[in-house]
C-alpha cells in the first residue's frame, strides 16, 4: 500500500487535522493484507508539523511497526519533524 500524504494537503499542520486524517484513513488500513508493506510517501508535502505527524504517523507505526517505509523525506520540514518524533 502506498500512502500519498499530499492527498491530505501540502501543508500538514495541527493535531486535530492529523487526527482527522488518521480516522478518515481507517477503512483503507483495515484492508491491508498480512505481510503487505506500507509506504508513506512525503512527495509534494511542503510543511509537516510534529503535531500532525504525531496524530497520523505515531499510531500508524504502533499498529504496523516494521511494515512501514518512509520515502521522499528530504524536505527540511519533513526531516525535522521525523527527527523530533524518533
Amino acid at each position: 500500500m502506498n500512502i500519498q500524504l499530499k492527498k491530505f494537503g501540502t501543508t500538514l499542520v495541527s493535531r486535530p487535522a492529523g487526527k482527522e486524517a488518521w480516522l478518515a484513513f481507517q477503512p483503507i488500513l483495515n484492508e491491508i493484507a498480512v505481510g503487505e508493506k506500507i509506504i508513506v510517501n512525503f512527495d509534494g508535502v511542503i510543511v509537516l508539523t510534529p503535531s500532525w505527524a504525531d496524530e497520523f504517523l505515531t499510531p500508524l507505526k504502533q499498529k504496523f511497526k516494521e511494515k512501514i517505509e518512509l520515502i521522499n523525506t528530504t524536505n527540511p520540514s519533513v526531516e525535522a519533524t521525523l527527527s523530533i518524533l524518533k
